[in-house]
């Protein structure tokens, strides 16, 4: 398995991981905010790894994931399509 997350976000390598107490999504059934992450629930109802394998990637769930946080989606955009080519 070389996804980390379901929308690709480098889990292994967060700064945050150990402050927020994340386990990775992909190991939790909810995020550790307590409340649900969207992103993850659409993949899995897929049956998909991650969203870059999505006929719809990037939808515009993925696109604006963060963006009222102060987080830019473009890196984990483009980490689900490395991982979506196998990378």
């Amino acid at each position: 398995m070389k996804f980390e997350s379901r929308c690709g976000v480098c889990c292994k390598s967060c700064e945050r991981k150990e402050a927020v107490k994340c386990n990775e999504c992909l190991n939790m059934e909810l995020p550790f905010w307590g409340g649900k992450c969207e992103v993850k629930f659409c993949c899995e109802s897929k049956n998909l790894n991650h969203c870059g394998e999505c006929s719809t990637f990037p939808c515009d769930m993925l696109s604006n994931m963060g963006k009222d946080q102060g987080f830019d989606p473009l890196p984990k955009i483009e980490q689900c399509r490395k991982w979506a080519q196998g990378e």
